[in-house]
């Protein structure tokens, strides 16, 4: 048997555990072995049944001295009954629904035992414990025992043996990792990481291996990125140059003025304009701090020297917003200069300028290179529009566009557009060269001067009704509220509000104005009608799940409520408080928790005293870690292993990154590397 052999070759191995192997993607001997424990139970003391406390994880070498099989009192159960005994004294062991038990263990049979001994009818029992015959290499027990992800049909117990059966195997798996990068880096082999991952001896050991783990993985992220930056530098892109009476005569032209930090992002977009290799920067803004203005300012003067912008955003409802703030900056001519084109096009709207136009025509003029500003949602990436003339593209939450929608806006032409991806989530200073390690970053921390604090307040039950009134006074002022919801419908078991039923509550209490509902199952047509509504004062309340998290801008909304806040990070409160104090007037943010745990109240209490973004970001991180906040399937950043324990590794494995790829771009040299580059890498040229 070798590392690829087939599952299929594994002895005693049953279809069913086949099938079940190959549901986790477990198609070969070295799948298997690179499928990881992901926490482990601690049976590594061990103990004479004499010393024997209730409630403590414990391991025991016994000798069986008797063992039976029989059903329960009622005759519901079947049970195996077994006394063991060391040279200390002896202790009843019950294990439930595995009579059969009775026939693969006997008298006098040796075996390890982990569990929590418990008192039962006046004396100590395990009940349901591990157990192993006894041996030099325990697998189940009197050690640190792995636990994986499984399906249904296999067993820990089976997998677990599995493994053991392979493990010589692990010292044949070839090292992605050069020797010379683990030998800087202190780090063991690949082998001796898998070998210790699943059976560790102590602590200390398994830290060594996820921490091999760990930079592996921040070590191909770095690769990625550092050769698609070194890459693109290569590239051609269309050099911009600095317009300065145009952009003066547009800042001029604002009522308000530009913050420090906007003109700084502004500038730093400009002058990658600039430059014939394309720009690859993140501009990354607090809620409501003005990253669409600056955003505005690059696209203003790449359409005026002739070209084309794609805009792209995640939803409908942020289009047609961006589209509108545009047409509100933007005079039909700037400094005597025509502004070629403005147009949208979603699924449901197409239009330039004020006016309605037939989809074919917003094509035609995007494929005859037409200069000007298109913005739109995925409408903009279909086979039927080829940009001509694609200079900038500007993507909002890049996240929510998959690799390959992005790509596709880089196949135009013989020149690569250059690209600023928005966003509004701020990414803590210590974790953006791991996520971000490609990309050159602009900061806007700060909300304009005019804009006026949000006093947050964690509301007491008993104080709710004070609440509501509050909100009525302000809707009889004119102002909307926001309600936001944990769920869509109401769940018995998880017991936090739901958006419908608190719709049907809001209703009786606020029975003079009009409530809406928003979630993400309503069609898009439902969503646009109740969005327009509520733009256009038509709804005073809304009732919503996250859909509103990011971008949606209603200046006349001055109270946001959000009911089981406890369910959401700081980041994502955040968020949702930046959906009001968009205007000059007053906004206030209340919070709802039924949950009377310390932390969490004191956790949602630092809510309501930071008002910044960025150290929320930190301090969401210190309080609920790396994995809760940045999952795989949200970040899409594909770490398994990394969390906040290996940000020291972040900056050896760029520079041991950066050093093999000036040594050699092409990686050929180190051929696994090459492999691992081309499964992952995207061009967007």
């Amino acid at each position: 048997m070798n590392l690829n052999s087939k599952i299929e070759e594994l002895p005693r191995i049953h279809k069913t555990q086949i099938a079940a192997l190959k549901n986790l993607g477990i198609l070969t001997v070295q799948d298997l072995l690179l499928h990881f424990p992901y926490r482990y139970l601690d049976f590594t003391k061990t103990g004479k049944i004499k010393d024997l406390k209730p409630g403590e994880n414990v391991s025991i070498s016994a000798t069986i001295k008797s063992i039976t099989s029989r059903f329960s009192f009622r005759g519901r159960m079947s049970l195996a009954e077994a006394v063991v005994s060391d040279n200390t004294g002896s202790i009843k062991v019950v294990w439930f629904n595995q009579p059969y038990l009775a026939k693969n263990l006997k008298a006098g049979d040796e075996i390890f035992l982990a569990g929590v001994p418990e008192y039962y009818n006046f004396g100590l029992q395990m009940t349901n414990p591990i157990f192993e015959k006894v041996s030099e290499f325990p697998v189940h027990t009197s050690r640190l025992v792995p636990l994986y992800h499984l399906k249904k049909n296999i067993y820990p117990k089976t997998f677990r043996n599995f493994i053991v059966q392979i493990l010589p195997l692990a010292k044949t798996v070839v090292d992605i990792v050069p020797d010379q990068i683990l030998k800087n880096q202190l780090l063991i082999s690949i082998g001796e990481t898998i070998t210790t991952s699943h059976f560790p001896k102590n602590d200390e050991d398994l830290a060594q291996a996820k921490k091999r783990l760990a930079f592996e993985e921040i070590f191909i992220n770095q690769l990625l990125a550092q050769k698609h930056k070194l890459e693109l530098a290569q590239k051609k892109s269309f050099s911009i140059k600095f317009d300065q009476p145009l952009i003066k005569n547009f800042v001029d032209s604002l009522p308000f003025k530009l913050t420090v930090e906007q003109k700084k992002a502004s500038w730093e977009i400009l002058q990658d304009l600039e430059k014939s290799a394309p720009m690859n920067r993140l501009l990354e803004g607090d809620v409501g701090s003005g990253k669409t203005l600056v955003a505005l300012i690059a696209a203003l003067q790449t359409v005026n020297h002739g070209f084309q912008v794609a805009f792209l955003s995640p939803t409908e409802i942020l289009a047609r917003q961006h589209f509108e703030t545009v047409k509100k900056f933007l005079a039909n001519k700037i400094d005597g200069r025509q502004f070629y084109s403005l147009a949208l096009l979603t699924n449901n709207y197409s239009q330039i300028g004020s006016k309605n136009e037939a989809k074919a025509k917003l094509r035609k003029l995007i494929n005859d290179g037409t200069p000007g500003l298109f913005i739109g949602t995925h409408a903009l990436i279909q086979k039927t529009i080829k940009f001509k003339n694609l200079a900038l593209v500007i993507i909002d939450e890049q996240h929510r566009f998959g690799v390959e929608q992005r790509a596709w806006l880089f196949q135009f032409g013989h020149k690569v557009p250059h690209l600023l991806s928005l966003s509004a989530t701020p990414i803590p200073r210590t974790l953006q060269l791991a996520f971000y390690g490609e990309l050159n970053i602009s900061q806007i921390k700060h909300k304009p001067a005019e804009r006026k604090p949000i006093i947050t307040k964690l509301v007491a039950d008993e104080n709710r009704p004070k609440a509501y009134e509050f909100i009525k006074k302000q809707i009889l002022n004119g102002r909307q509220a926001f309600v936001i919801t944990p769920l869509i419908d109401e769940s018995d078991k998880l017991g936090v509000k739901s958006a419908k039923k608190e719709t049907e509550n809001l209703l009786k209490i606020f029975s003079e104005s009009k409530i809406g509902l928003l979630h993400g199952r309503l069609k898009a047509a439902e969503k646009e009608k109740t969005m327009k509504e509520f733009l256009e004062n038509r709804l005073q309340l809304l009732v919503s799940t996250s859909v509103v998290e990011v971008g949606v801008d209603v200046p006349n909304a001055s109270v946001m409520v959000i009911e089981g806040a406890e369910r959401f990070g700081l980041a994502q409160l955040h968020q949702f408080r930046g959906r009001v104090g968009r205007a000059r007037h007053q906004s206030f943010c209340f919070l709802f928790s039924d949950n009377v745990n310390p932390e969490t109240r004191n956790r949602l209490t630092d809510f309501t005293k930071v008002q910044d973004g960025f150290e929320l970001a930190e301090l969401d991180l210190e309080q609920r870690g790396f994995g809760e906040i940045y999952g795989q399937e949200q970040s899409g950043w594909n770490f398994k292993y990394f969390d906040l324990h290996y940000t020291s590794l972040i900056q050896p494995a760029r520079a041991e990154a950066l050093k093999l790829l000036q040594a050699d771009i092409t990686l050929s040299a180190y051929p696994l590397l090459e492999e691992k580059i081309k499964e992952r890498i995207v061009h967007f040229e």
